[in-house]
């Protein structure tokens, strides 16, 4: 299996993409669960590595937390919400291995963050597409360049697993120069 060369300033732009996107869809979480932090804390470590923190314990931490929250969630579309923070916080730990599971390092949060939109609009998948188009847009164009040297996101994983495939296929079909 070959390695992919990653800078720590592309992984640094990868976080803030999946900052960005579980950022989108916290307060999903926080009507939820409103006393509970964790997923929002788990997007901070994110923001805080892609502005220059280091990528250590409290990345790993806030992630785990984060699924934690997601458990003690009541509903659906707060738990995708929560495991959106969790992936925001995994991003920075992207594996330079040319897998397609890897893809979701990068694309996680913004597949958890359209699909917890579409529950809070009752499961509409119009919701969802809007959302990925939305997505799309804060992909910076490291980010694009950075997904093109994984394999396409894997089959299988449900409809966070189409969302996700929906956002890799739409972002590889951008120029760099967009």
């Amino acid at each position: 299996m070959s390695e992919i060369v990653l800078s720590k300033q592309e992984l640094r732009e990868v976080a803030a993409f999946a900052a960005a996107c579980a950022e989108a869809v916290l307060a999903v979480f926080e009507a939820d669960q409103p006393d509970d932090s964790r997923p929002r804390d788990a997007v901070s470590a994110a923001w805080e590595f892609a502005r220059g923190g280091e990528r250590g314990r409290n990345l790993r931490d806030t992630a785990s937390a984060a699924l934690k929250a997601a458990k003690n969630a009541e509903s659906a579309a707060a738990r995708e919400a929560a495991w959106a923070a969790m992936s925001a916080a995994g991003a920075a730990y992207l594996h330079p291995l040319a897998k397609a599971t890897q893809v979701k390092h990068i694309l996680g949060a913004g597949a958890y963050a359209a699909r917890a939109a579409e529950l809070v609009a009752g499961d509409d998948r119009s919701v969802g597409a809007e959302h990925i188009e939305r997505t799309m847009l804060h992909a910076t164009p490291a980010v694009v360049d950075v997904l093109k040297r994984f394999p396409v996101a894997p089959s299988g994983g449900g409809r966070v697993g189409e969302l996700t495939r929906t956002l890799d296929a739409g972002l590889r079909s951008l120029s760099l120069a967009e």
